[in-house]
């Protein structure tokens, strides 16, 4: 199939597709006399496989460190559990911090006035670095 197709199937963009060739996460795709992309199955289910990394929040290099285990018939599965033990606590860091950010942006607009007058608290406190993290 060409590459639209293989984009359309796979939920990820021709650009996209290109890119992870062109990065060799995937293996080029077969070109025909045209000169256009041609997707095996077993490519398009690759693709697949990435799409889904990617969305719950794997990076490209992990992805790569994946999908070579996904290929691998004598792979341990207790490497891709500690990628995935690897990658939900680096989310929890991730969500602890943006918690602490969102308290700081609502103590701000607490102390703010919002109203018609040129004295603001958020501004000040950002000014002084009373705002932080």
């Amino acid at each position: 199939m060409k590459i639209s197709e293989a984009a359309r199937r796979s939920g990820l963009s021709s650009k996209t597709i290109r890119y992870y060739e062109n990065i060799g996460i995937i293996a080029p795709a077969l070109r025909g006399e045209n000169g256009y992309r041609h997707y095996e199955p077993a490519a398009v289910e690759e693709l697949k496989f990435l799409a889904r990394a990617r969305d719950v929040g794997f990076n490209l290099d992990e992805c790569r460190e994946l999908l070579n285990l996904h290929r691998d018939s004598g792979r341990q599965s207790r490497h891709a559990k500690a990628l995935v033990l690897e990658k939900s606590a680096q989310l929890q860091e991730r969500i602890a911090r943006l918690q602490a950010m969102q308290e700081v942006l609502e103590g701000l607009a607490a102390r703010c006035q919002g109203d018609a007058g040129p004295d603001c608290a958020i501004l000040d406190d950002l000014a002084s670095g009373e705002a932080t993290v």
